[in-house]
């Protein structure tokens, strides 16, 4: 099964995908992720998106599009994929469909998910991440155990810079502006 899953930050991708993971045998490939990736792993697009980022400038569609396609033939991807967050621009979606068609992996279902502002901002500004193995908690709806400690490693939980009412509004609109749904 080949899925895509969007939505904008917050609205509950990585959830929803938790709960697809348990059905179908597939890999969970988030385009930040694979971007770390490959800069941690000083791969040749790493290096080149390295760059970009360095400059203070957004990686090129180009060059995702090239890592995400280096990650769909992988053999983990034989069953299928689900992609979290990307396509985030009819540029990408565009380059997507022909690259997905072109290697034998095109999109079966995509899930689009829809939330309010007000219900983004509780669960943007209640986020909580442990810095170590990346479990993610929320003060209110999902607490660790102990306040502030990660369940799983033990870790001090931290609140991402960019979770705040005022980056959430940046990045609606940049998702508004380039929504495909």
């Amino acid at each position: 099964m080949n899925i895509l899953i969007m939505g904008p930050a917050g609205a509950g991708k990585g959830t929803m995908s938790d709960l697809i993971l348990r059905e179908f045998d597939i890999p969970h490939i988030s385009t930040g992720d694979m971007l770390r990736e490959n800069v941690r792993n000083n791969t040749e697009l790493g290096q080149q998106a390295q760059q970009y980022m360095n400059a203070g400038k957004l990686v090129p569609d180009e060059l995702i599009n090239a890592m995400v396609e280096q990650r769909l033939l992988e053999p983990d991807c034989q069953k299928g994929y689900l992609l979290d967050g990307f396509p985030r621009t009819l540029v990408q979606a565009q380059a997507f469909e022909e690259m997905a068609d072109r290697i034998g992996k095109p999109v079966e279902s995509v899930l689009a998910l829809e939330v309010s502002f007000d219900t983004l901002v509780d669960r943007i500004t209640g986020r909580r991440i442990c810095p170590k193995c990346g479990a993610i908690y929320h003060v209110r709806n999902k607490p660790s155990k102990a306040e502030g400690i990660c369940d799983e490693c033990g870790s001090e939980l931290q609140q991402r810079k960019d979770d705040t009412v005022e980056q959430l509004k940046v990045r609606m609109e940049e998702y508004d502006d380039h929504r495909l749904l």
